[in-house]
């Protein structure tokens, strides 16, 4: 019995022993003096929050860091938006028949098909075609009997055997004929028949129906048989000669939008090419909910493949405007954030403690980024312009030797 108590207390205190060496046998650097934290690393307080990032002196001017202020300085800076490829009002052409008809030999297209102008789509029928031209030809014929007519009082006249009232009659009965003959000739031309060699023999009871414009066929409304109306769209064409961008502006960066900036995007449904538009009409309508004015970009140069409604990415230039700027290295890019540090740089101090800022990073000129301030630099503070990526590795490490 005495043994086993002798081998319990033995146990209890090398158990004692053990907890406290753990406690106290860190090396110097590792992370774990909780007693004096080190300078490099993030100070912690006994709840393990930070309290913010520290470097000494020394260190400071050992990595050579630099202090300065946000500079002002021309850059092609961008405003980004997105949008769709769109097609203007101008863009569309619906093909509806130019007289009421039954349609005949319709070709086989499918939507999506790409059709040329003047291509014909289908013929239309209808006995009216055979009737005007008809009566064209009997104008015409009536009209050169008549003008004979004319000819022949115009002489008796002359040799003052005829009547004068008879050859006015005559001659108004030609402008008659005349302005008939031609309302005829313009009716059976809008229907597409020539009226110039148009002889008994030639007479159609059919006309055609074309393409007017060349594109992309968007809906298909006949097939054969079918009676067609000339209130009827039979087809839907839409040309890609017309596709240009339809970019959201936000409110905040509409004021620097101007016709003529230059527009870079791309279309992620199609990869990752970059392709060129121009704005060219900026929208006067304010869309209250989005808080995005409408803005409209010409294409240029190589385009991308016809499919309206893709969605896009854009970036539109602004022609060396003048903004808030920081030396490239100044920023750091963290994932998806950007940030950049600020410090006091007082001589009185052993060390420096240093605060993030998070900015919104634009274009890069010249070793020169712009930058947009998300939080406000306290008073007092100046930013980093050099070393700055030495002060993120010297936070990471800190973050690591504190995780236990």
């Amino acid at each position: 019995m005495k043994n086993i108590k002798y081998i319990l207390t033995i146990l209890t205190i090398a158990s004692f022993a053990f907890i406290y060496s753990c406690g106290n046998k860190h090396s110097e650097g590792d992370g774990h003096d909780h007693d004096h934290g080190t300078e490099s690393a993030t100070h912690s307080d006994d709840d393990g929050h930070e309290e913010g990032l520290h470097l000494s002196k020394e260190q400071a001017e050992t990595i050579g860091l630099d202090f300065g202020e946000l500079s002002s300085i021309k850059v092609n800076d961008f405003i980004k938006a997105t949008g769709t490829l769109g097609l203007p009002p101008n863009g569309y052409f619906s093909v509806s028949p130019k007289s009421d008809g039954i349609i005949k030999r319709a070709k086989k297209y499918v939507e999506g098909n790409y059709i040329k102008k003047g291509e014909v789509i289908a013929y239309l029928e209808n006995p009216a075609f055979i009737t005007k031209q008809q009566e064209y030809l009997e104008t015409m014929a009536q009209l050169k009997l008549k003008r004979l007519d004319v000819e022949r009082q115009q002489s008796l006249v002359n040799e003052n055997a005829g009547v004068t009232k008879s050859l006015q009659n005559a001659e108004a009965e030609v402008e008659v004929l005349i302005a008939k003959s031609t309302g005829l000739s313009k009716q059976i031309a809008y229907w597409g028949i020539s009226t110039a060699n148009l002889t008994p023999n030639s007479i159609r009871q059919q006309i055609a129906i074309v393409a007017p414009m060349s594109g992309y066929i968007s809906s298909i409304n006949f097939h054969n048989g079918v009676y067609a109306q000339s209130s009827t769209a039979l087809m839907d064409i839409i040309s890609a000669k017309y596709l240009h961008l339809e970019l959201d502006v936000f409110e905040k960066d509409i004021a620097q939008v101007k016709e003529g900036q230059k527009i870079s995007f791309t279309v992620p449904a199609l990869g990752q090419d970059i392709y060129q538009a121009e704005v060219n009409v900026i929208g006067r309508e304010f869309n209250s909910q989005a808080k995005t004015v409408r803005i409209y970009g010409r294409l240029e140069g190589d385009k991308p493949m016809f499919l309206k409604d893709l969605f896009v990415n854009a970036k539109i230039w602004l022609n060396d405007n003048v903004t808030d700027a920081l030396p490239e290295k100044a920023i750091i890019n963290d994932g998806a954030s950007s940030f950049i540090y600020v410090a006091k740089n007082e001589k009185n101090s052993d060390e420096i403690e240093f605060e993030k800022i998070s900015v919104i990073a634009g274009a890069t000129v010249n070793g020169f980024t712009s930058v947009k301030l998300i939080d406000t630099i306290p008073h007092g503070m100046q930013i980093v312009t050099k070393g700055a990526y030495y002060v993120y590795a010297q936070s990471k490490a800190g973050e690591l030797a504190h995780e236990h």
